[in-house]
């Protein structure tokens, strides 16, 4: 019965543990705290070991003497666990797509995404500005920020000059890409979410 996080815990349980955790911080004896609250050291054992329900105006009174508000109490219960994934920089899986051929380097930034695919990260690099580059065509929607350089790029009959900070959103399916390579290196974050079909 220590962690305070864990969603199973009963509210009498996950009250034991931070009351008594402020408690032992402070340095603060049972009898100390019944004497200042003015409870009984049974009823304050009987709740730092979950074996009563007590009313708001007796854990006001114990929350009181020990320096724990009521509001930071209850700040950890019930919150979901999570469980997100940190990719550090340079630590992206490096795969192949269709523009590996040319020179381009994919970096994916995520890999645990659930039963479904529903989007992919890339950070992209392009280093050489004489290459010519096919367009691409896929599923999805797609967004794409420019990181680092100047590129002008392609989206069906429109060309769109892009500088470090600027960002792009369109359907992944009308044929797409660099057009030409103004200014090396040049970094860009590239997302694509996918139809729930896919």
């Amino acid at each position: 019965m220590d962690d305070i996080n864990d969603p199973q815990l009963k509210l009498k349980q996950y009250i034991a543990i931070k009351v008594k955790r402020k408690r032992v911080e402070q340095g603060l004896k049972i009898t100390d705290v019944a004497r200042i609250a003015g409870l009984s050291q049974g009823m304050i054992s009987k709740i730092e070991n979950a074996q009563v329900s007590t009313s708001l105006e007796t854990l006001s009174k114990l929350c009181d003497v020990i320096g724990l508000p009521i509001s930071q109490l209850f700040s950890d219960y019930d919150r979901p666990t999570g469980g997100a994934q940190l990719t550090r920089a340079g630590e992206g899986m490096e795969v192949v797509r269709r523009g590996t051929e040319i020179g381009h380097t994919y970096q994916l930034l995520s890999y645990h995404r659930g039963k479904k695919k529903s989007y992919e990260p890339f950070l992209i690099t392009m280093d050489d500005a004489s290459e010519v580059f096919p367009t691409f065509s896929h599923p999805g929607q797609e967004f794409i920020y420019l990181l680092e350089g100047q590129i002008l790029y392609r989206h069906g009959n429109h060309l769109y000059e892009m500088s470090p900070g600027d960002s792009l959103s369109f359907d992944a399916e009308i044929p797409h890409g660099p057009e030409r390579l103004v200014e090396v290196p040049i970094k860009l974050l590239s997302i694509i979410h996918y139809d729930d079909e896919h």
